[in-house]
């Protein structure tokens, strides 16, 4: 190939593909518009007490007796990894006048997940660590992509410093969300109405979701015989976890039930009052001791979501490869979870996903 081939997107999936194309010896440029590698991958400490872990304000499991290819890609890279603690009752919260519900759940009822000792990001880092130093350009917004009579593909891009860049490409890589696609990428000639109507209806995983994680000293409920997880039909949290290090502090982390246009109108204090609140309603006044609190709204999140990601989903999106593109097919060529129709929003579907890509372009390369 005569130019790189170019992945817009520097999560998980187009740093994947990058590795297993630069491996096979084609060169590629990965631009990514944030100012840091990951995507919807995120583990933090909290500033004030990184002493106490990194957490995933992103997604955290993987499931090893289901997913494979992330099972064989941790084994590769050698990296640590814990069961998520599900030992003890669970906490069913009917009303909020009324102390939750404690039951214990069935031996073998909740399917066995893993995490990462340094959280999720340690993957991402880990793949990274295997592409050519150089290859992934930050603070690079891909604006436009355009096709030349002969076939040639330019690639523009905004930089951080206001300065516009052009590459040239062989092929491209799309990894980002399909809707972000739609919405900040200009294409010339323009993609088909069939394609992008296809795109517009696969909503970004996660984008309309936020997550909280409440951190402490230790994980006290575990000394009531509590596993952390809770069902909540009260919130603002439906859905919450223990998300503790393998060792040392305790975390509680959930999913809110709370719509993302509510929680933005409320604002970040208010929404984390609540949180607190909730927690020291189920598991009592322990809870409001919070050494740190970690909260991140991904619907606020302009690389992640558009505005039609608001919206609660409502059934399990239909996922999987976009139809024909025209006459930018061979051209132009889609990874990143949402593309995936068996693991769409599961880190299994992005990794799958840059191994599909990756296997289009090194055929394309050999038909060269």
């Amino acid at each position: 190939m005569k130019h790189p081939v170019v992945n817009v997107g520097a999560g998980l999936s187009g740093l994947r593909a990058a590795s297993l194309l630069t491996a096979q010896g084609i060169k590629c440029k990965v631009l990514e518009a944030r100012d840091r590698i990951g995507g919807r991958v995120l583990s933090t400490s909290d500033p004030n007490r990184p002493d106490l872990g990194k957490f995933d304000l992103g997604p955290s499991w993987f499931w090893p007796q289901y997913e494979s290819t992330i099972t064989n890609l941790v084994k590769e890279l050698d990296l640590g990894t814990f069961v998520q603690y599900t030992e003890g009752a669970m906490l069913f919260e009917r009303f909020q006048n009324e102390p939750p519900e404690r039951h214990v759940l069935p031996e073998n009822s909740i399917e066995r997940s893993m995490r990462f000792i340094e959280g999720t990001q340690s993957l991402v880092d880990a793949v990274a660590n295997t592409i050519p130093s150089g290859t992934v350009e930050l603070e690079t917004r891909v604006t436009a992509i355009r096709l030349d009579e002969a076939g040639a593909i330019t690639v523009e891009a905004d930089l951080a410093d206001g300065k516009r860049t052009k590459v040239y490409a062989s092929a491209v890589i799309l990894a980002l969300p399909p809707r972000m696609v739609v919405r900040h990428i200009e294409f010339s000639p323009s993609l088909p109405p069939h394609l992008i109507t296809d795109l517009v209806s696969k909503p970004t995983w996660m984008a309309g979701q936020a997550k909280a994680v409440a951190i402490y000293e230790r994980p006290f409920w575990r000394e009531s015989g509590l596993s952390g997880f809770v069902s909540s039909r009260v919130g603002p949290l439906q859905e919450i976890h223990d998300t503790s290090p393998a060792t040392g502090s305790g975390a509680l982390f959930g999913f809110f039930a709370m719509p993302a246009k509510m929680r933005q109108e409320l604002g970040e204090d208010k929404v984390i009052k609540l949180v607190i609140d909730q927690l020291v309603r189920l598991f009592g006044t322990s809870a409001q001791h919070v050494s740190g609190i970690l909260y991140k709204d991904w619907s606020s999140d302009s690389e992640t979501a558009v505005e039609e990601d608001l919206d609660p989903l409502r059934d399990y999106p239909s996922y999987g490869q976009p139809p024909q593109a025209g006459v930018w097919e061979k051209k132009i060529i889609f990874a990143g979870t949402e593309t995936n129709s068996q693991y769409g929003g599961h880190l299994e579907g992005a990794l799958q996903s840059a191994e599909q890509a990756a296997f289009k372009i090194i055929n394309l390369n050999n038909e060269s």
